[in-house]
């Protein structure tokens, strides 16, 4: 039989069987209004019609090296004329190789890890190994986060995405941040990382420490503000979990490889979590990967105890054939120096917006993970309501899909999370790009 090849779709039928065959996440389906992908390169993509986009998103804070690296598809081909397909049971050569490179460039003691599909079912994994481990089952989490849209790691998160979920499942305590949506623990880092540590141990008290298995945080905060810890927090944190016996879990799937000007991002405190876990920038969403990487103290009492759970595609040869080749795309291309080296570089567009816009309200940066907060007002109040929407931000949206920058925009905010190969010019050459766009939003503002 001879293979019929499908002759070429216009733009037009492939949105609409797109929408009238597939399920769009978080969203009602009839206000969906999908981006018609073509083609991708490097900080680029264009449309089926030839629109070129900056991704100024990374797509989903996830395509840290770029789009279409030919050493990173080379390899997956490479890999699919080896080896497409090895059961959890066996033992391939990619995956003797990935969990060897992935013990070298994690800090010790982590040097074991479980690989599942994403990096919802690494959160999940990670919560099992910690409850298992420690015979406890509560769990503390916090507010302004997300960990996932299982049924699990939605419970866990703390946005509102959590509501229609509801109820919670038992177990999860959760908590403030350090950097509270409107309440202040102080003024100054150090005095907002002593407040909330006090308040931190007030509620552990309360809920009896020795019931709790983990504190399970994001790094560095993602979507819910993109908010670095206030200095001394995460050591902070490392002593309370250590005098309880409670086991530090850093969720990095946003944050880590590379994105904050790091390889992980608690590398920038100088702590070591219990367990850490990742995905996205793993293999920069090439294929999807994700990881639970575990401390030697929490992978030995799997030697003699069994790990209670399993993934039909855990330590997939084709997508651990991808991470190897991103990691070492990542590494030897200067990627994560680069991250580091153009924060500087972000902070200063942030600072030249803020003495232009009077609705620009802060810019916050770490490595190459960056989010502008809007105000409309000089009270600071945010351009949009919590969880709302405004006609400001939804015309600020329109100027930037106008003018072919991707991000996400949320509530009052943006990110500035571009791919980490982005240079020093096509960065500037973007925030000139927001800075027109801006003056939209500048229309709406109160005084």
């Amino acid at each position: 039989m001879t293979a019929v090849l499908p002759a070429a779709m216009s733009t037009e039928e492939m949105v609409h069987l797109c929408k009238a065959h597939t399920l769009y996440t978080w969203a009602k389906q009839s206000a969906v209004n999908p981006v018609p992908v073509a083609r991708a390169e490097g900080i680029y993509f264009w449309t089926t019609e030839g629109k070129r986009y900056t991704d100024f998103n990374s797509q989903l804070m996830s395509v840290n090296i770029g789009h279409h690296h030919p050493k990173v598809r080379d390899a997956i081909k490479r890999q699919a004329d080896e080896l497409v397909f090895a059961h959890p049971q066996c033992a391939t050569a990619v995956r003797a190789r990935v969990g060897k490179l992935f013990a070298e460039i994690t800090p010790d003691p982590i040097n074991t890890f479980f690989f599942t599909l994403g990096g919802a079912e690494a959160n999940e994994n990670a919560v099992r190994a910690a409850r298992l481990m420690t015979g406890r089952q509560k769990i503390v989490v916090r507010h302004r986060s997300y960990h996932g849209s299982t049924n699990l790691t939605i419970n866990m998160t703390g946005d509102p995405r959590r509501w229609a979920n509801e109820p919670t499942g038992p177990g999860l305590i959760r908590v403030l941040d350090p950097v509270p949506y409107k309440y202040s623990f102080g003024d100054d880092d150090q005095t907002r990382a002593e407040q909330n540590l006090l308040y931190l141990e007030e509620v552990l008290m309360y809920e009896n420490p020795k019931s709790i298995a983990a504190i399970f945080v994001e790094t560095v905060t993602g979507t819910n503000g993109v908010l670095p810890p206030p200095a001394g927090y995460m050591q902070g944190l490392r002593r309370i979990c250590d005098q309880h016996g409670i086991l530090l879990v850093c969720d990095e799937v946003m944050c880590g490889f590379g994105r904050t000007g790091k390889l992980y991002a608690f590398e920038h405190f100088g702590i070591v979590p219990d367990i850490v876990t990742l995905a996205k920038g793993l293999t920069s969403s090439y294929l999807p990967l994700g990881a639970v990487g575990l401390s030697d103290k929490v992978a030995a009492f799997f030697k003699d105890n069994v790990f209670a759970g399993g993934l039909t595609y855990n330590s997939h040869p084709m997508l651990l054939a991808c991470a190897e080749a991103n990691v070492q795309v990542m590494l030897e291309e200067g990627m994560i120096d680069n991250a580091a080296r153009l924060e500087h570089v972000m902070k200063a567009q942030f600072a030249r917006l803020a003495a232009r816009h009077p609705t620009f309200k802060e810019g916050r940066a770490i490595g190459l993970f960056g989010m502008i907060d809007l105000q409309k007002n000089a009270k600071g109040e945010p351009l949009c309501p919590y969880n709302g929407q405004s006609e400001a931000m939804t015309a600020l949206a329109r100027a930037l899909d106008d003018a072919g920058i991707f991000t996400f925009l949320r509530w009052a905010s943006f990110t500035c999370i571009p791919p980490l190969c982005i240079t020093e010019a096509q960065l500037v050459e973007t925030f000139d790009t927001i800075d027109r766009c801006l003056e939209v939003a500048d229309r709406y503002f109160e005084g």
